[in-house]
């Protein structure tokens, strides 16, 4: 267990694999209901829920686009402000179980209920601002599938294939090079 502060928030940074378990039985910490970062809609001060809704308008076409090509692999496409470096992520939605924690189930023989993550794009990242003038719809397919899946394996999931992953992202570094 980790304490830090940014920009004005104080955060409990919980790494072991266990913590998303305790934090079902401990909802708050000093006085402070905690909130999972890996889990649900978070709000991190930086803008209120109107610039976000703002984002989201604009952005329709371009959530839409991805929705048709992850179809049933999520829940929802959203734009997050959660993220900073990264282009995507994928988060439990707030009423499931987080994604950890079903690995961890798993991992010990349990029935788990199955749910499809939320995936979140980051609208500031240069990749994400690309994807808007990606006219060809399989060059977009090829960027969102891949941008899913590394997500996917950022938040430290397995993906049913490597292999197409990999040649997924050398066939899109070839195409990049000329």
């Amino acid at each position: 267990m980790e304490i830090f502060r940014k920009k004005g928030i104080e955060v409990l940074l919980l790494s072991d694999k266990v913590d998303e378990w305790l934090v079902g039985y401990l909802s708050e910490y000093a006085g402070k209901k905690l909130q999972s970062i890996s889990k649900g809609k978070v709000e991190l001060g930086d803008e209120s829920p109107e610039q976000i809704k703002e984002q989201e308008k604009a952005l329709e076409p371009l959530l839409n686009h991805i929705k048709k090509v992850l179809d049933t692999r999520v829940k929802d496409v959203l734009v997050t402000n959660r993220l900073t470096d990264s282009p995507a992520c994928v988060v439990a939605d707030e009423q499931d179980m987080g994604l950890e924690m079903q690995r961890i189930l798993q991992a010990a023989g349990q029935q788990v209920p199955m749910s499809k993550p939320v995936f979140e794009i980051n609208p500031d990242h240069q990749i994400i601002k690309r994807l808007h003038d990606v006219q060809d719809d399989d060059l977009f397919e090829l960027w969102v599938t891949m941008l899913f899946e590394q997500a996917v394996l950022a938040e430290g999931g397995q993906l049913d294939n490597p292999a197409d992953f990999v040649n997924r992202v050398n066939r899109l570094l070839v195409s990049s090079a000329v």
